[in-house]
Formats: structure tokens, sequence, C-alpha cells
């Protein structure tokens, strides 16, 4: 597909400048701007049939995940968990296990198959477990579904899938209003919770009825991922030949489009797991997921000991969710209008490292401790777009960038694992312990990003000089065979 694609736009490209020559006409001019014209139709199209129902997802995960902190304020601690902070923790932390041990495998099965028909098993395992924690009795039933919960999300490789649609400069806006999905379940977690917390019924706990409320359409929304959702552009029904065409070739032009096709190539799986930068963005990674934890799971907590009531406590997480969705969708848009990840994604951990830095510091003052929830949740939520578009960027071959999205949440969930156990109540509401560790994470990841771009940049204008200079626009790479060490092949700082 990729060479047929550069012949025929040599051939058309010397067509037009014979044309051109003998008629004194624009043509060429015209031709590119029928392209453009043709493109933004494409990606409209894209768009309304693949952000919709990917929000939708990240919507119900996060949902899925994260209302075990709600519940926690509605009785399940108490009823269930037999009143321990240990068992809760244990809790938060089953879900990272098997998220973490099926993140690479569950990725790569979206390589391996149909990627629409792998996110919809993902979705249907997390929404059956998520909404059988209603029925739940006991400590163990809660840790199995806890468990199910994770491996449901851990096949959920949407940053991969967008990989295979959109350009590298296309693809972090549209994480960014993927994850805002995520963030925005935060807030109507907190609104459905305020909700379910006024539900009064002899016959059920609140808490069941919000697992109930948020598990169900769970349910039907993985349905609504097979029936609906378009797999590869190349084979796409909701797509015109001619579309498919222009979406593949667009594709090409910037080294995408190579390894279009369901199977998995264990030399980029190979390159993935023995690059370095792999393993420091997955560091940086779970620096953020460190502050991602803390937030899902003791966000209403924290917030309730600035002396608000349970029911209110889960009101004012609402704000901190907006504000974070807001300046998220400018810093992704910013970083893909530049074609740039490492700067902003400093510039996201340093608001977080404050927010955490005036939890530490300011004991009494409880506006300044409700502002700084506010940088923490950006910190929590605004890297991650950054990040996955930035390793999406410079990965050259489909499985290289599934195996290493895939080490994100495997590497890179590590520390959320810790997340679960630095907010004992015992420690509030000072918890030293859980704001200091977040604020030296957060401050490391600066460093990280900062340093990793950096040296993008210089090993760019090392490849410029050994190349002879800066490879041609839309020049087809060898990233199948090479991936991002092929000849032509330059990062995103």
């Amino acid at each position: 597909m990729s060479e047929e694609n550069e012949k025929r736009f040599d051939a058309e490209h010397q067509h037009h400048e014979k044309a051109s020559s003998q008629t004194g006409t624009p043509v060429q001019d015209s031709n590119v701007n029928g392209r453009r014209g043709e493109e933004r139709r494409l990606l409209v199209k894209q768009d309304a049939l693949i952000l919709p129902l990917t929000a939708l997802l990240y919507l119900s995960a996060y949902l899925d995940r994260g209302n075990v902190g709600n519940a926690r304020l509605q009785g399940l601690q108490a009823t269930v968990l037999g009143g321990s902070d240990t068992k809760f923790s244990i809790v938060l932390m089953c879900f990272y296990i098997t998220y973490i041990t099926f993140s690479i495998p569950g990725t790569l099965l979206a390589k391996a198959i149909m990627p629409s028909l792998s996110i919809a098993m993902g979705c249907f395992i997390w929404s059956v477990a998520a909404a059988s924690m209603a029925g739940t009795t006991n400590f163990a039933s809660v840790v199995v579904c806890r468990l199910f919960i994770g491996i449901g999300e851990g096949i959920n490789a949407v940053a991969l899938y967008y990989s295979m649609w959109y350009k590298k400069d296309e693809i972090s806006k549209r994480l960014a209003l993927f994850i805002g999905a995520g963030v925005l379940s935060g807030a109507f977690g907190g609104l459905i919770a305020y909700g379910v917390a006024h539900i009064h019924h002899p016959a059920i706990a609140s808490w069941r009825i919000l697992f109930l409320i948020e598990g169900i359409p769970s349910f039907v929304l993985a349905i609504c991922v097979v029936l609906f959702l378009p797999s590869r552009p190349s084979s796409s029904r909701y797509l015109s030949p001619a579309q498919r065409e222009l979406a593949m070739t667009r594709l090409d032009e910037d080294s995408l489009g190579g390894e279009a096709h369901n199977g998995i190539d264990w030399t980029g799986v190979k390159r993935a797991l023995t690059c370095p930068w792999s393993y420091v963005l997955s560091v940086a990674y779970s620096c953020m997921n460190c502050t991602l934890g803390s937030v899902s799971g003791f966000l209403p907590t924290i917030i309730k000991t600035m002396g608000y009531s349970n029911a209110d406590a889960q009101l004012f997480t609402v704000p901190p969710y907006a504000v974070a969705l807001v300046f998220m969708t400018l810093t992704s848009t910013a970083s893909d209008k530049v074609r740039s990840r490492g700067p902003f994604v400093a510039l996201v951990f340093s608001l977080s490292a404050l927010g955490w830095l005036i939890l530490l510091v300011v004991e009494t003052n409880q506006r300044a401790r409700y502002f700084a929830t506010f940088l923490t949740v950006i910190g929590g939520y605004a890297a991650i777009p950054l990040i996955m578009s930035w390793v999406s960027n410079n990965t050259g071959s489909e499985s290289q960038r599934a195996t290493s999205l895939g080490m994100l949440n495997s590497v890179g969930q590590c520390l959320s694992i810790a997340a679960s156990f630095l907010f004992p109540s015992s420690e509030g509401p000072g918890w030293k312990k859980g704001f200091g560790t977040n604020l030296a994470l957060n401050l490391l990841a600066v460093v990280l990003a900062l340093g990793l771009s950096a040296y993008f940049r210089r090993e760019n204008k090392r490849r410029d000089e050994v190349e002879g200079g800066q490879p041609i626009d839309g020049k087809v790479l060898d990233v199948v065979r090479m991936h991002d060490l092929a000849p032509g092949f330059r990062y995103t700082p």
C-alpha cells in the first residue's frame, strides 16, 4: 500500500508540474486545496464515528474504577470491610495488580485481532465486574470484583486505536477529549454519588445503588462498541473507497500506516522492550499515576477534612475536575500545534507539585487547601494525553507502539499501588506522607520530561547531520522493519 501511494503521488506531481508549465494555471495549488478539503471532511467523519463512543468508554471506565472512593463514604468500608483502612487500601490496590499485568497483553490484543472487538471485550468484563460490586457481602468478593475491573480496563487500548486513524499532530487534542471523559467521570461521579447519598431505601444500601447505576450502562456501551465502533480505516464500512484510500495515504505520509493489518510483529515488541526512553516515559507516567490514584481514591476524603459533610464533600469534588478538563484540552491543543510534548508535560507536573506543596504546608487555610486540589487534579489528568501522544509519536511501528503504550500502564502504574496506602485515616488531615510523596514524584517527573525533551532534540540534530539534512515531508519510511531507528524518522521533543 505504501509503495503504491508513493508511486501514485510521484506520478501526480510530475503531471501537475507539466500541466502548470504548459498552461500557466495553478493546477498544483488547486489540487492541494482540494486535498485539504477532502481531509477536513474525512476528519469530521472520523471524529463523528470515533470520538463519542471512545469518550463514553473512558467515562465508563473511570466511573467504574473510581466509584469505590465515593462508596467508601456511603458505607462500603463500614459494612463490608469491617471499617478497616488497610482492607480498603487493598481493595484499591487489587485493581492495579491486574491492570498492570494485562496492559501489555491487552494492548497487543488490539493488534492481534480487530481493535474494536478487543476494546468491546474489555468494556464487557469491567462492566459486569463493576455492577457485581453491588452484590458483594465480604472482603473477598470485593477483591475479586476489583481484580476483574482491572482486567477489563487493561484491555482498553484506545490510545493505540487512535494512532491507527489519526496523524501525529492530530492525536493529542483528541486524546485530551478522550481523557476528558475521565475528568468528567470525576465530576459526574461526585454528582451521582451526591444524589445517591440522598436515596434512603430500607432494602438496599445507597452504596449498592451507586454501583448498579454506574455499572449497568457500561454493559450496554460494550454492545454499542461491538456494533458501531469502526475497526481500521482500510476496511471500515463507514468510509467510502476514496475515503479509505485517503485515510491510508495520510497515515503513510506520517509513517503510521506501514503495518496497517492485524497481527503482531515481534521485532517491534523487542524494540519497545529494549528502548531506554520507553522506560523513562513510563516512570514519568508512574509519577502521574501516583497523583491520579491519590485523587481518584481519596479526593472526597481529603475535601471532607476541610469541614464538609460526606455528601457535600462529594459535591465539592466536581469543580476541580471541570477546571482540569478545560486546562487539559488547552494544553493538548497547543502541544499539537507546536508539535512538542516535553515542555507541556513539565508544566503540568509543575502545577501539580505546587498543589501538593500547598496541601503539605498549609493546615488551617481551607480556601488555599481547596484551591490546591484544583492543581492536583490537573496533575492527575492533564499529563495523560500528552504522555500517551508522546509515546505514540515516537514509536515507528504499530507493534512497537502497542507495546510501549502497554508499558505506560504496566511499569507506569506501579506507583498507583503505593497511592492506595498513602492516606490512612489516622494520618489525616495532614497526611504528610501522602502529600510529600506526591510532591517529590511530581518534581521528579518535571526533571524527566525536560531531560527527555532535550535528548530527543539532540538526537534529531544528530540524525540531521548523519543523513545530510532533515527528511522530506511525506516520505514513506521503513518503520515496519526498523521502527524508530529508520532513516528519516525524527522524534517529537
